[in-house]
């Protein structure tokens, strides 16, 4: 198990680009299932998630080559020679398991195969993450369950998918791309509705329409499919992670001296900057690029009737769940006091009691909600140990360990190598003291 060993306390300074993103890669490379043809992808991050999944991809037949152009990867994948006694193998099973992208994966195999064998995919440790979503709307298409004998497994077979009208249970982003996948080769028309309308999957409904599908209604939560018989290759390239960039204004906010975020491309940030306003931090704009000057103070907004400022995360174009952590560190150095409700996951705010070891001033109320009465500065988080629970976290207690008094180290990084691309280095080029241990 790897380790930072953090030195608090350097300001960050210069200027920093994000990575490609890591939720639209791990959508994108499984719709290279869909077609026989070559599907070229642009700016796919180097990360442990990524990579994992596109090794899976090679271990089932994929013909997979990569170069780099400016520094970013660009891989081509070629899915004409799938290994189909590899795709029931128990090994194949195993490694699924062991990552959550694989779940992707099991709509373009069901759309190109006519069945996918699967099992409970790995992933944070955030609570339930129920997968009933992507298995209601296969079963809409005409799908049919069963298990194997023998093994904790199940088939999902369909001989002729067909199209269908559907009301997701939730916008689940994950199971509308995987379902989008799946009703591309249905006969007929499917529509779907309660759909998630994320960038990530507004990306993926784009390059299937350029690989020949036929998906209208992107970018909201109705989206209708028509149905055809293959799909071609095609280019794509990736948006910046707007997670990461999310994590770096909190950066610049809690430990920087004046940072640029390079090509965030604004437009798809939604409402991530104004989250962070709202605790105060000032943020300008800059053609696509965002400055964070140095912030000494800031103070949390009220609500216009004087109450409590409340941030909450919410289905697109609402607050993304997986910067609630960090938000909560930056809130931790601000003047006032900030209520925040994670309605999603019932284990993720579970990682504040790390915080509250460092010094920070944090009320859990229950699992899903947390007060954070900030310190305006006056009192500095000190440095400690810790372990990194989930990818988010993980990167929330290393901004909380790059702020802090004294040396720091935390445990576990694999969960931040997960959704991180070279992150020490590439924030030790800013000024930040972070060794790999």
């Amino acid at each position: 198990m790897a380790s930072f060993i953090i030195e608090g306390g350097h300001l960050l300074k210069g200027t920093i680009t994000p990575q490609g993103a890591k939720n639209e890669a791990l959508q994108v490379i499984c719709a290279t299932l869909l077609t026989k043809e070559k599907v070229t992808i642009h700016n796919i991050p180097d990360i442990r998630d990524v990579n994992n999944l596109i090794q899976l991809l090679r271990d089932i037949g994929v013909k997979i080559s990569r170069k780099e152009e400016g520094g970013k990867n660009t891989f081509s994948f070629q899915a004409d020679e799938l290994n189909l006694d590899y795709l029931e193998s128990d090994e194949f099973v195993k490694k699924c398991a062991q990552l959550r992208g694989s779940v992707l994966m099991i709509g373009p195999l069901l759309a190109r195969m006519g069945k996918a064998i699967i099992t409970k995919p790995g992933g944070d440790k955030i609570g339930r993450r129920r997968l009933d979503t992507h298995f209601l709307g296969f079963e809409k298409l005409g799908a049919k369950f069963s298990r194997i004998e023998g093994r904790d497994v199940y088939e999902i077979s369909a001989k002729k998918l067909k199209g269908s009208y559907m009301l997701l249970d939730e916008a689940s982003v994950t199971g509308t791309a995987n379902i989008i996948m799946a009703a591309v080769f249905a006969q007929g028309t499917t529509t779907i509705y309660n759909a998630a309308c994320e960038p990530y999957l507004q990306q993926l409904c784009k390059l299937l329409n350029r690989m020949g599908a036929k998906i209208s209604g992107i970018a909201s939560n109705l989206l209708t499919i028509e149905g055809v018989e293959k799909l071609r290759g095609a280019d794509h390239q990736l948006l910046p992670d707007m997670i990461e960039v999310g994590s770096f204004i909190g950066m610049a906010a809690m430990c920087g001296d004046g940072v640029r975020i390079k090509n965030v491309s604004l437009e798809n940030l939604g409402i991530i900057p104004d989250a962070f306003r709202r605790l105060g931090v000032k943020i300008n704009v800059e053609g696509d690029d965002l400055i964070v000057p140095r912030q000494k103070h800031y103070e949390i907004q009220s609500f216009i009737d004087g109450t409590i400022m409340t941030l909450a995360d919410a289905p697109w174009p609402g607050l993304t769940p997986d910067l609630l952590s960090v938000l909560i560190v930056v809130a931790s150095q601000a003047r006032g006091s900030v209520l925040f409700h994670q309605k999603m996951f019932e284990s993720r705010l579970f990682f504040v009691d790390k915080l509250i070891d460092m010094g920070a001033q944090i009320i859990l109320c229950d699992p899903h909600r947390a007060v954070v009465v900030g310190h305006d500065r006056k009192i500095t988080l000190r440095g400690g140990r810790m372990s990194s629970p989930d990818i988010r976290a993980g990167i929330a207690l290393l901004i909380a360990a790059m702020s802090a008094n004294g040396v720091s180290r935390i445990d576990n990084i694999e969960q931040i190598d997960r959704g991180y691309e070279h992150i020490e280095a590439r924030l030790n080029a800013l000024g930040a003291k972070i060794v790999r241990g």
